[in-house]
């Protein structure tokens, strides 16, 4: 009798290894999944910052051209030169040619 209840025990220790094994199967299944999904959003945030770094340089350099241009229609030489072509003025020195055709 003894061995009886020996191969009793084996079998239900059978089945709950084999419980075991499915259910930790079936954990490592959706972490897999989960992690596949993790790396793809991963991905997609590395391409926006990189989008948004890219963006952000170009931003910085507009900024400074326009920095340039302020500091350079505060200057006498461009309130000359659109005086010029704007208003038609010159200095008192200046000397007007029209070319004739």
């Amino acid at each position: 009798m003894a061995r009886y209840g020996i191969k009793k025990k084996r079998k239900h220790n059978r089945g709950s290894m084999l419980g075991i094994t499915l259910v930790v199967l079936a954990m490592l299944c959706v972490l897999g999944y989960q992690t596949v999904q993790v790396r793809q959003k991963s991905d997609q945030y590395a391409d926006r910052l990189a989008s948004i770094e890219k963006q952000l340089e170009e931003q910085q350099l507009r900024a400074a051209d326009l920095e340039a241009k302020r500091i350079y229609t505060q200057t006498k030489q461009f309130v000359e030169q659109e005086a010029k072509s704007k208003l038609g003025l010159v200095n008192p020195n200046e000397i007007i040619l029209i070319p004739t055709e």
